[in-house]
């Protein structure tokens, strides 16, 4: 085993010596160019380390510069999404403000139709109960509102007064169940008294069997409550049905839109007397 060990020890130090001595020599002999040998080599094996870290930082700066890139990109896509959202709300804003315009150039427009004295008032509020329809606007008895005035639109008639509060008034809409208007056929002249339904709906009492009613007839106030000014639009014949008897079943659409009321007028002149209200119809 000593012999063994000597021998490979022997070896070792031969190949040592043996790459020592090639060392040398390539450190002395020298390439065409001039330069050693071993120059030569070292300069190719790091010159290959050299590349490759180039690459791998290359690659790493790129990766960097994307990610950079990605965030400017992204900043930049929520700035775009930012101004877009407030454009679109400035032109949401500019569109109501246009249809708030068209709206009042019709109420005014209304008011310069009419010989009557109104009041402007703003729809703050809309009642929930389908057995009591109303509205609350923002006019009351310090704007010289009261109980029972009528209250109207550019479409038509809208309803009454019913509580009048010091800044602010509760409307009874012509739709509700327990509202009533008198009327007249436009057409025809045929006089009956239009009931709301509660449904939306409103239906044309009180006319002779015999009267001249046919659906698409514009039905106008008469006059002869006391409330309705005379000759304001209350809606069309949609329906004329036999009834019970003689009687018929003739159904109005109102021609007021009540959902999409944003500002009316309310009645202040007084109603004339019964009798002209009759001797005028």
């Amino acid at each position: 085993m000593a012999l063994l060990d000597i021998r490979q020890r022997a070896g070792y130090l031969f190949v040592a010596v043996t790459l020592g001595h090639v060392v040398l020599v390539s450190a002395q002999v020298s390439s065409q160019s001039g330069v050693p040998l071993l120059e030569t080599a070292t300069l190719g094996v790091v010159s290959e380390l050299q590349r490759a870290s180039a690459a791998v930082a290359g690659g790493l700066r790129g990766v960097w510069n994307g990610y950079v890139n990605l965030g400017g990109v992204q900043a930049e896509n929520a700035r775009l999404r930012r101004t877009l959202a407030e454009t679109e709300m400035r032109l949401q804003a500019e569109r109501a403000q246009a249809d708030r315009s068209r709206g009042l150039a019709q109420l005014l427009e209304l008011r310069d139709r009419t010989s009557l004295a109104t009041i402007a008032a703003e729809i703050i509020a809309a009642g929930t109960a389908p057995e009591f329809r109303t509205l609350t606007v923002d006019k009351g008895t310090d704007h010289g509102l009261r109980r029972d005035m009528a209250v109207i639109a550019p479409g038509g008639v809208v309803g009454r007064v019913v509580v009048a509060g010091a800044r602010a008034a509760k409307v009874q809409l012509l739709i509700d169940r327990n509202a009533a208007a008198g009327a007249l056929v436009e057409r025809s002249r045929a006089q009956g008294l239009v009931v709301g339904l509660g449904d939306g709906r409103l239906r044309l009492d009180y006319t002779s069997e015999l009267s001249d009613v046919a659906v698409g007839d514009t039905i106008v106030t008469s006059g002869i409550d006391g409330i309705f000014p005379k000759g304001f639009v209350i809606g069309r014949v949609a329906a004329v049905e036999k009834g019970s008897g003689m009687d018929r079943d003739i159904i109005v659409e109102p021609a007021v839109d009540i959902a999409s009321l944003e500002e009316v007028l309310v009645v202040a002149s007084p109603m004339p007397p019964l009798g002209d209200a009759e001797g005028g119809s």
